[in-house]
Parts: C-alpha cells; sequence; structure tokens
C-alpha cells in the first residue's frame, strides 16, 4: 500500500509541474502569434517538413508526403503522450485505483457524468450548424492543468479529492482514446491495419508468454506499428496506448532476490581495507564486477512498465505538452470581436467545459453517493465535491488534440474553438480554486502523505 501511494504522490507532483510549464508555453504561444514581429515566424514554423529518412523511406511521411513541423508534434510526439497514458492506464488497472473496482467506481461514474453531459449541452447548442462535427471537445479533463490548481492550495487538499480528480482525470482520457479511435479515422487500408495487428499480437505474446523485458524491443516494434496506423488511415495516438498495454508490468526478479544480490555484492566491499578504498580513485575489475552484478539485479526488479512510465514522465510533462501546447495554443485575435467568445463554436465549448463538465460530474457522483453504491472520498463533502467536479472542466490538451481532429487547419472555426477551450478552462480553473479554497480547512492538514 505505502508503494501504491509513493507511486500516487510522485504522480501527483510530476503532473502538477507539468501544469506549471503548460501555462508558460500557453502564454508563449499567445504572444508569438499575435505580435507583429513575431506572427509570421510563428506561423511559418510549423509549415516545415520533418524527415528522417533512410535512402527513399522517410520514417516521419504521411500517404507518402513528409510531415509538416505541426503534424509530427501532433501524430508522432503525441502518440508518446499517449503511450505514457497507456501505460499509466494499465498500472491504475493493475495496481493503482482502477484495480479495485470499489475503489474505481465513484472516478469513473463521475467520468462518466462528466462525458456525457457536455455532449448534450454542446449538441443542443450546436446542432444544424458547420461546428456540429466538434461535439467530442468539451469532453476532456486536462489532468496536469487541474491537479496543479489543486497543487495550489497545497496540503489543505484530502488526498482522497486528489485521487478522485486523478483517477477521473484517467477514465477522461480512456474515454477521448476510444473517441478518437472511433470518430476520428479517415479511409483505411486494410493491409496496413492487418500488418500493425500482428505486429501488436507479437508484442502481446512477446511480452505476456516470452517474457521478454527489454524496452528497446517495445519501442522499435511500437515504432513501426505507429507508422503502419499513420498510413493506415487510423490516428497514430491509438497505437501508443496499444502498445503501452503489451509492456509487462512484472519484473524478472523479486524484490527479495535483488536485496540478497546487494548483500552479496556489498560484502565483497566490506571486506576490503577500509582506509585503501577511501583512498582509491579508479575502481578495480572484481569491484567492477560486483557493482554491475548489483546493477542488473536492480534493473531487473524494476518492470519495464513502471521504468518506462517513470522515464517518460520528464519527456512529456517538460518537452512535449509544453510543445504541443506552443504549438496549438496560438490563438489569432486579429478580426476577432467580442461576440466571437460568448457565440458559436467557442460558446457551445465554454458551455461543455463550464456547466456541462460541472454538472455531469457532480449530479453522478451526488446520485451515486446518495444511493449508497459508492461511499464518498476520504476527506470529502459535498461542496468540496462540487469545487472539484468544476475543476473538471480545465479541458485544455485532450480538448485542443480533438479540435484540431475536429476542424480544419487554419479555419475560423478551429481559431474559435481555441478560444473557447481557453476561456472555458480559465473560467473552470479559477471557480474551483476559489470553490475550494472556502471549503477548505484553513491549516495545512496530514493526511498521511
Amino acid at each position: 500500500m505505502s508503494e501504491v501511494m509513493y507511486t500516487m504522490r510522485k504522480t501527483l507532483k510530476n503532473l502538477a509541474s507539468g501544469g506549471n510549464m503548460l501555462m508558460v508555453a500557453t502564454v508563449l504561444a499567445l504572444l508569438a502569434v499575435n505580435l507583429p514581429a513575431t506572427h509570421e515566424f510563428y506561423t511559418w514554423l510549423w509549415t516545415n517538413e520533418v524527415r528522417l529518412q533512410i535512402g527513399s523511406f522517410n520514417l516521419f511521411s504521411h500517404m507518402g508526403h513528409p510531415m509538416t513541423l505541426a503534424a509530427f508534434i501532433n501524430d508522432a510526439l503525441m502518440a508518446v503522450f499517449f503511450f505514457s497514458v497507456g501505460l499509466e492506464i494499465k498500472r491504475e488497472v493493475l495496481v493503482g485505483e482502477l484495480s479495485s473496482f470499489r475503489k474505481a467506481l465513484l472516478p469513473i461514474i463521475g467520468a462518466c457524468g462528466g462525458m456525457i453531459v457536455p455532449v448534450v449541452i454542446y449538441y443542443l447548442l450546436a446542432q444544424g450548424t458547420d461546428y456540429a462535427g466538434g461535439m467530442a471537445i468539451p469532453m476532456a479533463t486536462d489532468i496536469a492543468f487541474s491537479l496543479g490548481v489543486l497543487s495550489m492550495l497545497g496540503k489543505r487538499v484530502p488526498i482522497g479529492l486528489k485521487i478522485f480528480l486523478t483517477t477521473l482525470a484517467v477514465v477522461d482520457d480512456i474515454g477521448g482514446i476510444l473517441v478518437i479511435a472511433v470518430f476520428y479515422t479517415s479511409q483505411i487500408n486494410y493491409w496496413m491495419l492487418i500488418a500493425a495487428a500482428a505486429i501488436l499480437a507479437f508484442l502481446a505474446i512477446g511480452g505476456a508468454m516470452m517474457k521478454i523485458q527489454s524496452k528497446m524491443f517495445y519501442i522499435i516494434f511500437g515504432l513501426a506499428v505507429w507508422f503502419l496506423f499513420l498510413n493506415a488511415g487510423i490516428h497514430p495516438t491509438i497505437a501508443g496506448v496499444l502498445v503501452a498495454f503489451c509492456v509487462p508490468a512484472v519484473p524478472v526478479n523479486p524484490p527479495a532476490k535483488f536485496i540478497n544480490a546487494i548483500r552479496e555484492n556489498v560484502a565483497h566491499f566490506a571486506s576490503d581495507d577500509e582506509v585503501h578504498l577511501e583512498r582509491r580513485s579508479i575502481l578495480g575489475h572484481q569491484q567492477m564486477d560486483w557493482l554491475k552484478r548489483i546493477e542488473s539485479a536492480s534493473d531487473k526488479v524494476i518492470s519495464p512498465l513502471q521504468d518506462l512510465e517513470d522515464s517518460l514522465h520528464p519527456l512529456v510533462n517538460y518537452l512535449i505538452l509544453p510543445l504541443f501546447a506552443f504549438a496549438n495554443a496560438g490563438i489569432w485575435f486579429d478580426g476577432m470581436t467580442l461576440a466571437d467568445a460568448y457565440a458559436g463554436v467557442s460558446l457551445a465549448i465554454i458551455c461543455g467545459l463550464v456547466l456541462g463538465k460541472f454538472l455531469g460530474i457532480f449530479s453522478f457522483s451526488w446520485l451515486f453517493i446518495k444511493m449508497k453504491v459508492v461511499p464518498m472520498p476520504e476527506g470529502g463533502t459535498w461542496p468540496r465535491m462540487a469545487a472539484v467536479a468544476m475543476l473538471g472542466g480545465i479541458g485544455f490538451t485532450v480538448s485542443i488534440f480533438i479540435a484540431t481532429l475536429s476542424f480544419p487547419e487554419g479555419s475560423k472555426l478551429l481559431n474559435d474553438s481555441k478560444l473557447g477551450i481557453l476561456l472555458g478552462s480559465i473560467i473552470a480553473g479559477i471557480l474551483g480554486y476559489f470553490m475550494l479554497k472556502l471549503t477548505l480547512p484553513k491549516e495545512a492538514q496530514d493526511h498521511g502523505e
């Protein structure tokens, strides 16, 4: 249990820090696209081609054409993000908050409400318009931003509420992945899809039956699956999730064997003269061998899933997501009027995020808690649950991602949808913060962290 809580605390800290990076990248994008000195460079930058080519084969190509930098970020780097999400989902299912049906039920219920109600509100406002196809945009909850707001209140926030919001956002991600897989596919090349399925089957067998622990095995074949998905007409980010599900979660050796290996090899050092060890600057061959055995034992006690997830967190939170925000959050204000903020697609998204997410998460949770199907989260009260439900309306990253899939690049619809996402997320974040601040205890609480 302590290991699970340590992993949860580390995840919360990483994601909260990532939220700060997203804020900085978003502000920079807004400045870069609107300042006359940088506007042309900003818009030109994303049209440059990206190649990783051997002979006539270019890994970063789509239907025979090189990817632009914008496409590389949205289709390649975001596949790494969804790979990381897939690893997190698998870990949560195996040992985390989704491993127990009773523990997982409330966040699942809340997430379902938080996906259904925003879609309904958006549909009611958008039916019969040219932006009706963006119904999935307000479904998402941005885990980094929402936990970033929670982190501003520190230890005043009960750990039960943090876990509820984190798990809800993970379930939200699963919903977003399913929507992308089902609704955002183009004409399918079935031969490439069959080849990708064969490689995925090979990866699954390699992890489950052959016990292959090499991370490079999953990365190299995962790249092949990504390329085949990209050119088969299936959105390539789905490849990241499916490959992640194939990565083994069980280490080669149990912790007891690792501890014995450490004791055995450290004992060799203990037998050496202590003064002699302090003066030595270069290790001997035997000492190198002892340390290599400890290093090898360390590698075999951490599962590939946990190792990859831990290694990818800094890359995703401090590079990929900020780069995605910088490339996609640039809203061009020239020619935009105040009416654009409360009309059309922007209004539909704002209402979906602020009202839809709040009503969906809170009402579904309230109903099932009142029916005694699920318990209230530890440290939770109805006002606090309402505040957390409001924070669920911060839909930044995945909402923008779905918007780029829903509307043509450079179109007014896409620009206005980004405005709605930005305003809706800001409103939900500010309201959620103050609602939570008013309902939490004035002093920091010891939540057993």
